[in-house]
């Protein structure tokens, strides 16, 4: 039997929903140590310390333990409690003059240059002029993966650190954390459009500052890892 028009239908979120309005430490447990760290990373864009945003998770899951007797399930247990977190992260920006406007126009961040691709009248309109050069990879089996790997992610770290504030919590949302399009768009409360855009655009400049990294690496001679965390080739999934 379906579940009324706007509740999540009976599923794993369903059963973890019953746990937690029941009480059950275990499940409480389960969900604040899976889910607190990449609350703080988002948490983080609205503060300008490490320690408010410790205090923007904190108070987060205090509103969520008090507020999930009255959680009707018209969302996922995890959009919900991310909803309560940029409430709270924004409120707590406001006080330091920190507010990031989601209802304004639309980031004229960067993205990937249009020569890059075929031009009306090529032969093929829109596609790549010469595909991106392939990242270099490291054997799984080497110890030196270990310590290319950590370059490479310190390199992304900073790509993303220097994203506007909008494109690093929607590239952090989807591809950090996972949450699909219609999360994202639940979460921040923003057009299915705007969001489509803001991870272009983050997913271009993260990619091109790797491309970078990786260029450098060749014309020293010095191998560098692979990164599989963005899968899209200057495009940005729904």
């Amino acid at each position: 039997m379906n579940g009324l028009p706007g509740t999540v239908p009976p599923g794993p979120d369903q059963g973890l929903l019953a746990r937690l309005q029941s009480g059950d430490e275990a499940a409480f447990t389960e969900v604040l140590l899976a889910w607190s760290p990449g609350m703080h990373r988002v948490a983080r864009s609205f503060v300008s310390t490490e320690e408010l945003a410790a205090d923007v998770v904190q108070d987060t899951w205090l509103a969520m333990i008090e507020g999930i007797d009255r959680f009707e399930g018209r969302s996922s247990v995890k959009t919900w409690v991310y909803r309560i977190l940029m409430n709270t992260a924004q409120r707590r920006g406001a006080r330091e003059s920190r507010i990031i406007p989601w209802s304004s126009a639309q980031d004229a961040g960067p993205t990937v240059k249009p020569d890059r691709f075929q031009a009306q009248g090529e032969q093929f309109p829109g596609h790549w002029r010469e595909f991106p050069a392939p990242w270099p990879t490291a054997d799984a089996r080497t110890p030196e993966l270990l310590v290319l790997a950590g370059e490479t992610m310190e390199q992304l770290r900073h790509a993303l650190a220097d994203l506007p504030d909008r494109q690093r919590v929607v590239i952090t949302l989807r591809d950090v954390e996972g949450f699909s399009a219609a999360e994202v768009v639940a979460v921040l409360e923003i057009s299915p459009a705007n969001q489509r855009v803001l991870l272009h655009r983050a997913r271009a400049f993260v990619r091109s500052r790797l491309e970078q990294y990786f260029a450098g690496a060749v014309e020293t001679d010095q191998p560098r890892p692979g990164c599989n965390v963005l899968r899209s080739q200057g495009t940005a999934s729904p």
